[in-house]
């Protein structure tokens, strides 16, 4: 898990809890093995899941009181079959095959790539997920705005004045010029939350941050939403040769 699952995550979910609302965290089990994480593993997937939310509680997301409730989906759409499967075939019927595919980039695929006939399931279900939980808002990355306009346009299909609020948040790049999104699969462009202290420093050190420029500076954007959120300060120290502390 990189910091903006572990970290960036926590910070927004506690502002949620913060001010009143509930939180539901579905551990899409379920769509990890659709999308062929762990060689379609469910038990491994599964296993995955538990290290994620045990990373949460050392994070300090606020998980008292039941502020959050860890939800998951092959037990929870299994228990309710009969709800949730004519939910997604409605969503499905009502979108011609092209719409669906693209909203592939919530998969981390593209509409142009090759999918599996799993894969073509995810966006309808992952729509008949903010339904099937009767959430209010939905919060997702900027990465899943795609299949969040999909459940609106559906909402307006079906008529219904209850449309979710999507709440999408800030994609945290990676550390190397040019990526938009941090990504699990190249590790030196990623922090992890795992990560020796050692291994941070060597990877900020290395961070691309030209002098100067701060649109796509990654340093900049960390210090933005990772260690203003969570310190409330950012200290630079420098020596007096260098114009000293200000």
């Amino acid at each position: 898990m990189h910091i903006a699952q572990g970290v960036m995550k926590t910070i927004n979910f506690n502002k949620l809890t913060s001010i009143g609302c509930k939180v539901k965290i579905w551990i899409a089990d379920w769509f990890a093995q659709l999308n062929n994480k762990m060689g379609g593993d469910l038990n491994k997937i599964q296993t995955v899941g538990h290290y994620l939310i045990e990373i949460w509680k050392v994070a300090d997301m606020n998980l008292e009181d039941g502020k959050v409730e860890f939800i998951w989906s092959f037990e929870e759409i299994n228990a309710r079959a009969r709800e949730y499967w004519p939910l997604v075939m409605d969503i499905a019927r009502r979108n011609k095959l092209p719409r669906i595919t693209r909203c592939c980039q919530i998969m981390g695929q593209s509409e142009h790539d090759e999918l599996t006939a799993a894969q073509i399931f995810y966006p309808s279900m992952q729509c008949a997920d903010i339904f099937f939980l009767k959430a209010d808002i939905c919060q997702l990355g900027m990465d899943q705005r795609k299949v969040n306009v999909l459940a609106r346009e559906y909402y307006d299909d079906i008529k219904s004045k209850n449309k979710p609020i999507v709440l999408s948040h800030h994609m945290l790049p990676g550390l190397l010029q040019g990526q938009e999104k941090m990504s699990k699969s190249n590790s030196s462009s990623a922090v992890f939350m795992d990560d020796e202290e050692t291994e941070v420093n060597l990877k900020i050190k290395k961070a691309y941050c030209p002098p100067n420029i701060v649109d796509g500076n990654p340093c900049l954007e960390y210090i933005k939403y990772i260690v203003f959120p969570w310190f409330n300060e950012f200290k630079v120290e420098r020596k007096e040769e260098n114009g000293g502390e200000k």
